[in-house]
């Protein structure tokens, strides 16, 4: 019984950072059809820049200031390079988004060196939630799958119930009509890129603080978000969500067992 709550508690909170960082990428996918292969570099950036910002400010800047600076990142991509070769097709995206992984993870080790950087939760959020059989559960696991359910629920409602989220979906769906209605649709898929690497970003600046943070990060997670969003069925933000659980839960279980 120890051993089926620890597990399901662990692969959930792991299923649900996986979540985070697909989320972004569901988004971009399914809108723009763009594959996004540095979307895991920005998981890994939100945590180095997370990482920065905490050691000069502190834990909570970093956390709100991160997803933002990658977000920009992310505007940029699109606009001065994704943009120019959009028009050529997938294959050009891919070999792009390839590329610019690899300059990312390199510009890391640059600046940061090729080993784990000591980026740790705040004192006031390492304590334990409960007890389970007479061992304390991290509140800070728990802190991840909140931040994670709560991006779920907000993204939900933006995309059902607000005039943004129908322009985003009308923009998706029938982008010519949405541009003789007056909407810039180059402007809709260049926020929906950043707000997709925010997303990201979100994900490695909370997710940083708990597990590793070192140049193999986005690597590590990079497949893993790939497969997410294939399972949970191309741009379905609750498809995501649920293959995110799922293969969460098989991984800690594997490797419980």
């Amino acid at each position: 019984m120890e051993f089926l709550i620890t597990s399901t508690l662990n692969g959930v909170i792991y299923g649900m950072l996986l979540f985070m960082v697909s989320a972004g990428l569901t988004l971009i996918f399914g809108m723009m059809g763009v594959l996004n292969f540095a979307h895991a570099s920005f998981y890994m950036l939100g945590a180095y820049f997370a990482y920065t910002l905490s050691s000069i400010f502190n834990f909570w800047i970093g956390l709100l200031v991160a997803p933002l600076i990658v977000g920009i990142i992310g505007i940029l991509v699109e606009r001065y390079l994704l943009r120019r070769v959009h028009s050529y097709g997938h294959a050009h995206e891919l070999l792009l988004t390839f590329g610019l992984a690899f300059i990312f993870e390199e510009l890391v080790k640059l600046f940061y060196g090729d080993y784990p950087v000591n980026y740790r939760m705040p004192d006031d959020l390492n304590f334990a939630a409960f007890n389970i059989f007479g061992t304390d559960y991290p509140f800070y696991r728990v802190f991840i799958g909140g931040v994670a359910l709560a991006m779920f629920i907000s993204l939900l409602l933006m995309l059902n119930k607000t005039r943004v989220g129908i322009v985003v979906r009308g923009a998706e769906r029938l982008p010519q009509i949405a541009q003789a209605l007056g909407h810039n649709v180059p402007l809709v898929f260049m926020g929906v890129f950043g707000a997709g690497a925010a997303l990201a970003g979100l994900g490695g600046a909370v997710a940083g603080a708990f597990y590793p943070t070192n140049p193999n990060m986005a690597l590590e997670l990079g497949v893993i978000v790939f497969v997410v969003v294939v399972v949970g069925g191309l741009g379905s933000l609750t498809g995501s969500l649920l293959a995110s659980l799922m293969i969460g839960l098989f991984s800690s279980f594997a490797v419980g067992l």
